[in-house]
Order: structure tokens, then sequence, then C-alpha cells
């Protein structure tokens, strides 16, 4: 039997001090430590329960060469006695001067140096030549995790100076394993291919080499487990069961082969629903919240959101801790089931306080005053998920968490805790756009929609085409008032200037604007604004320049100013400023030029736009948009506030304002007095990067047209493009791209295919 190397070292020390002392004990007359290079003699003292003055015996020199020992310094330990002088020889274990990785492709060297380190295993520590075995260990773990089966790793110690050693592994990291085939055994209601179709884990396709689902990973497979599992109870399978998995991997370590066994078990209806228990709320409203019906295969979705409907509606009247669950009674004759729907409300609790966290810049104001759940009153679920939609609607943070734990000591009272993390609010955003007539096209937009953390929103847009350009600069406090009330002004000037298109009038337009405006909250999802502006406007044309255009300008002259009067209200249930996924915006908005100006008119504006989640990934979003305008007493509508069609924010795959009517000796778009726009999306996550919230890509369908004075409405006249759209909300800031191929064009119309805008937050 062989005995430890420690306990060996011990007994032979302890065997070396028995001359010394072995007939009688000795008083400890001074201490002497030998042998060290790194380590303080203070050191050594600290952990030695030995101290001067001490009388030395057979116990405390086994503790005190136990207690060194243990401290991992040392690899050999003596003690001597010597005239009443305990000398304390140890000779050190090296340190660690240096860790290389060589060979590393994989992971960043930085990443694997902090996963060692979790270990154990860092530079300045000492060496444990077990620790350096549990470190190989970890690494080869994070190679498996990443399907490198075949990785092989060789560690080097290297003795230095001062008693110091480097580590180096050399790692050879091989091919990565790739998922050769999946079985699925005992399948009979569905096809093989329809079930895998089910798991993110594939064999190697055109993607995988992005996405790297042809890789085994035991998390993964789980999940796809699980997944299987639902899809077979969302089917009214209710004995289902998943009997094995094996998982073999080839002899060259390359192949990865999946074998999962399956009873399927007799699909299953739904005979019964009842409600029991104490409901507290009238059952033939808790009934209308059940989705699952009798004579209907069973769906175990359906069951869960029933039971999570009643809970929240319990939760509503402040039961925050309401229990339901569903017990069911199987018949297998009939191969039906029945469930009993427990309702168990517990307890109606208050809130107790509300907290804010992780706000380091906006004021807790900010969030405060978004939140609709109030201290001392009833905990109401709905108030809370709608406090939650309007923090995140806000667009100051990133992730918004809110949680209701109970509060120590009590059994009817919770907290609040609203958990924020900031984000960058300030923009500069690069806009540019690629024409036939304009060529390249830039604009530029500097905002900041957190001021010094108020909530208050400062904006100043440049916009460089050579045709259009817009200076602006605009300012909100979106809670002028406490109730709510939203104040903000606006100084603009917008120029459009012809002269560098080819083959069109010339015309020039400058508008100088001041306006003010205010927003009123009817509720918590509608809104009204009302505004005035004063503005002034210069037209310049030429005899190139289209009829109407010269026409007007005979007539109203060059120069001339209108006191502008807007209203608008405005619904909007979205969940989300950025990435809706269900809810709806309405809009309807009229702006009129007042007798008090040269210029009289109205516009007329209606928009709805709808977003329907589809699953857990995928969106639909619809959108229609309608617009009237015409002049007042007697006075046409300004041409300049016509109307137009096309571009990135209407119809895309055409330049902007270039869809509708066109002046027949130029060709110019001359825009009109009515507009429509329609636009169906899908809107769903990038492939292999479904977790990612900062991606998001979409195909869509867009249509539309403006029409003019005298002109009817003509389904035949719109026109209609399709393409793709990426969203990626990059560190850098937001950054759009859309291809767009026009389906339905017209003699005249100019395409604009490819739109990008940069976005760079600061």
């Amino acid at each position: 039997m062989m005995i430890p190397n420690r306990l060996t070292l011990a007994v032979a020390a302890a065997l070396a001090l028995q001359p010394a002392y072995a007939e009688e004990d000795f008083v400890v007359r001074d201490i002497r430590v030998e042998g060290i290079q790194r380590t303080e003699a203070g050191t050594v003292f600290s952990y030695l329960p030995v101290k001067v003055g001490d009388r030395m015996t057979d116990e405390k020199t086994a503790a005190a060469i136990k207690a060194l020992y243990a401290t991992g310094f040392f690899k050999d330990v003596r003690l001597e006695a010597r005239d009443g002088v305990l000398i304390v020889t140890v000779e050190e274990r090296p340190s660690i001067a240096k860790i290389t990785l060589k060979g590393i492709k994989e992971f960043s060297e930085d990443d694997l140096k902090n996963g060692l380190k979790q270990t154990g295993l860092a530079e300045g520590r000492v060496l444990d030549r077990a620790m350096v075995d549990k470190a190989e260990q970890e690494l080869r773990r994070q190679y498996f995790n990443r399907g490198k089966y075949a990785v092989d790793i060789k560690t080097t110690l290297t003795p230095l100076e001062r008693n110091r050693v480097a580590v180096q592994f050399d790692v050879v990291e091989g091919d990565s394993a790739k998922i050769q085939r999946i079985n699925i055994v005992g399948n009979q209601a569905f096809k093989e291919k329809e079930l895998l179709g089910q798991f993110t884990s594939t064999t190697p396709g055109w993607l995988t080499w992005y996405t790297k689902n042809d890789q085994y990973s035991q998390a993964r497979l789980a999940g796809d487990i699980e997944t299987l599992r639902s899809f077979y109870l969302n089917r009214g399978y209710l004995e289902f069961n998943v009997d094995s998995t094996q998982v073999s991997i080839s002899p060259d370590k390359q192949g990865i082969y999946i074998t999962v066994n399956i009873t399927e078990g007799p699909q299953y209806r739904v005979s019964d629903v009842k409600l029991a228990g104490q409901m507290l709320v009238p059952e033939a409203e808790l009934q209308k919240l059940i989705t699952v019906k009798p004579g209907e295969v069973f769906v175990r979705d359906r069951l869960t959101e029933t039971t999570k409907k009643i809970g929240e509606r319990l939760g509503n009247d402040g039961y925050a801790f309401a229990n339901v669950n569903a017990v069911p009674e199987l018949d297998k004759d009939k191969n039906t089931v029945a469930f009993t729907l427990f309702v168990d409300p517990g307890r109606r609790v208050y809130v107790n306080r509300v907290n804010i966290a992780g706000n380091t810049k906006t004021r807790d104001e900010v969030v405060r005053r978004e939140i609709r759940q109030m201290e001392g009153a009833y905990y109401d679920a709905e108030k809370i998920n709608r406090s939650r939609e309007r923090i995140n609607r806000l667009g100051f943070f990133n992730e918004v968490n809110i949680e209701t734990p109970a509060v120590t000591g009590t059994t009817d009272q919770v907290d609040v805790n609203v958990s924020v993390a900031e984000k960058s609010t300030g923009n500069i955003m690069l806009g540019a756009g690629f024409s036939s007539s304009e060529g390249l096209v830039l604009s530029t937009s500097v905002s900041q929609a957190n001021v010094f953390g108020t909530g208050n929103r400062l904006s100043a847009q440049i916009n460089s085409g050579s045709v259009n350009t817009v200076y602006a600069l605009s300012f909100t406090n979106p809670y002028y008032t406490i109730d709510g009330i939203s104040l903000g002004y606006d100084v603009y000037r917008r120029d459009v200037d012809s002269s560098s298109l080819n083959n069109t009038g010339y015309f020039e337009n400058s508008t100088l604007g001041l306006g003010v405006r205010f927003g009123l909250p009817v509720n918590e999802r509608d809104s009204i604004s009302l505004g005035a502006s004063y503005e002034q406007n210069s037209v310049k044309v030429d005899g190139t320049s289209p009829s109407q255009w010269r026409n007007f300008v005979t007539t109203y002259g060059n120069d001339n100013d209108t006191l502008r009067l807007d209203g608008s209200w405005a619904r909007d249930s979205r969940d989300n400023f950025l990435f809706p996924t269900r809810g709806l915006l309405q809009r309807v908005a009229a702006e009129i030029g007042t007798p008090v100006g040269s210029l009289q008119y109205y516009k007329l504006s209606l928009q709805h736009q709808q977003y329907f989640p589809l699953g857990r990934d995928f969106t639909f979003m619809l959108n229609g948009e309608l617009g009237l305008g015409d002049g007042l007493s007697g006075k046409p509508l300004p041409f300049f506030k016509n109307f137009y069609a096309g571009g990135v924010s209407s119809v895309r795959g055409f330049e902007s304002g270039t869809l509708g009517p066109k002046d027949p000796t130029t060709g110019d778009a001359l825009g009109g007095n009515k507009r429509v726009v329609a636009n169906a999306e899908l809107f769903f996550p990038l492939p292999g990067l479904k977790d990612d919230k900062a991606f998001r890509m979409s195909a869509f369908l867009d249509a539309g047209a403006s029409f003019g004075t005298g002109e009817t409405f003509d389904i035949g006249s719109l026109r209609y493009a399709a393409g793709v759209s990426l969203l990626w909300v990059s560190p850098l800031g937001p950054l759009k791209f859309s291809l767009a191929q026009p389906l339905v064009e017209k003699t005249g119309d100019k395409t604009e295919v490819f739109q990008f805008s940069l976005g760079s937050v600061f």
C-alpha cells in the first residue's frame, strides 16, 4: 500500500525531530525560516501554529507541518531544533510566470485564459499539477462544446529562474465533428422528415457553415427533444415519451450519429373542462378565458394559455400569487381526457414600494412617471404589464425587467422592482440613397432623445441632397405638465432646387418655419396633438418649369406665407418601439392653411398599421395610408404641398416622390392632392441568430401612388415593389438595408433598387 507523499514527508520530518527533543519537550526561544525565495517570512509565521515561548511537543510538530503543507505554497517542509531555536526549512512550489496557448483559432485567447482562471490556473499563482490537469480538461470541454472531438492538447512545463515555471498548452484543434445523421425510431403518426423539421440540430446544409447547427451540442439536443415533446403534446399525444437518446461518434471523431427512440401513444380528444376551487370572479367571466373546447384534439399550448389568462385575470384584482392547476382525467378506452381547473387565488396583496434600478443616467422620475402601478394600491397585473410597455417604448433602455417579490415578514405585500439596462440615446444618423437622377443623396441628423436624463428630446437634421435640402431643429418636453401634456418647438428651413436634374424643369422653393405643438394624452393608448406654425415660402420658376407651377406663381406671386394649424389623433398599442410584435398604430391628421396667410388649403391623412404575431419568431405587419387635400376660399392646393409617393418610407424600389402625375412636357413628377400607400411585411429573425434581438429581417410588398386634381383613384395606377430588408441595431447605431424590385411600373417612373441608412450612437 502506497503512503501519500505528504504523509510520508510529515512522518519523516517528525522522525527527524525525534532526536532533538525525544527525551523532553523544549521551550521555543526563537523561530528561523530557511529556504524561502518568494514567500515572505511573515507569511510563514502567520500560518505556523507555534509562537516564541510555546512548549514544543510531538503534537505541535505534526500540527505545524500539516498547517504549512495546507497552504499549498510548499512541496517540502522540515522542522529542526537547535539549542531552543526552531528552524523551519521549506522548499517552495514554483509560481506560474506565464501561460501560453498555441494553435488557438476557434476561441479568443483572452476568453480561454479567463476560463482557466476560473479553474485556479493563472499567472502569478502557485503551480499545482492537479490544477494543470483540471485546466487541460476544461480546455477539452470547451472544444467538445464546439464539436471538435479530435482536439489534441499537450501541456509543457518549463522551469525558469527564481523558482518560476512557464505553462504552455499546445493545441491541435482538428476539424469539427458534423452530425451525419439523426434517426427517430418509433414514429408512426408523423413522417420522420416532419419531426426533424422541429429540430435545430441538423445535418450539414448550405447555411450550416454560418449557423453551426450541424455541430453536436448536448444543450441544443436537449432543447430539440423538448420541442419534439411539445410538437406531440400540441397534437393530442398525451402519453408521448422519449424512451432513450443515443449519441455515437465515428472512429475518426469527425461524424456524429444521433438516434432518438420514442413512443407516441394514442391521440386524445378533450371530453370536458370544468372549473373548481375559489374563483372570486364570476364563473361566466372565467369560462370566456378557456380556449380548450370539448370535442377538439387536445393542444397543450391552449391549456397553458388558459391557465395563464385565468391567473392574470385574478392578478388584475390583486391576487398576485393566484395558482391554477389543470388536473387531467384520462379515459384510455375512449382516448379522451377531461380537465378540472382548480383555482387557488391565494391572498390578495398590496404593493409596498416601487423600486427602480439600473438607470445610471436617466432620472428616476422619467421612469416612474410611466409606471401605472401605484404604491399602496392593490397589485394589478395588467397595470404592471402596461408599465413595462410604456417604459420599453421610451426607447431609452435595452432591457426592462419587472419583478414582484414578496415583502419579507408579510403575507399580503409585494414590492415592484423595475430593473432597466440603459442604452445610448444620442444619435448621429447618416442616410444614403442612390438614384438615376440625383446620384448619391446624403442626409444627416443629430438627436438626443434623453437630454441630461430628463426624457426631453432635442434633434437637429440636415439633408444635403442636391435637390432637397433640409435644416431643422426640434425640442420636445414629453411631460410639460404632470398630467403628461407635451410641449414642443420646431424651427426649420426646406429648400428644393431642381436645377441639378437632367431634362427637368427649373424649380426652387424655400420654406422658413417656426412652430409650437402640444400633445394631450386622452387615455393610456390615445393621444391628441395640436400645433401652430408660421411659414414663409419663396418660389422661383422659369420657362422650363411645368405649366402648373408657372401658373401658380403668375397668379399668387413668388412669395407667400401661411399660418398653419395642425391637429392629429393617434392610438398606439404596439408592444415595442423598435421591434413591435403585436398591437396597432392608428393616426388621423389634419393640416390647414388659415385665412391669416396668403395660402389657404387643407390636407387630411389617415394611417392604420397593425402587427400580428405568428408564432414565436414571425410577425406580420399591414400598413395602409390615405391622403387627401385641396384649396380653400377658391384657391388651389399649393403645388409644393402636394402628396407624393415612392421612396424608402412609402413604396421602396422607386425614387422618392416620383409615383403619380407627371408634366406631359417635362416629365416632372407633380405629386397630387390624393395619395394611397399600402405595405405588407413579414418580419423574422436573421437565420442562425434567432435569439439575437439586435437583428431583424423582413420580406415586404409595397404598393402606392399619388393622384392629381380631377383624377379618381384607380387601382390600375398603383405601382408595386417587393424585396427584403435587414435592420441591425449595431454597437455603432441602427443600420437598415433594403433591396427592392419594382413589380409594376409606368413610363417615366424612376427606380431606386438599393437603399440603406447608417446610424452612429454616441
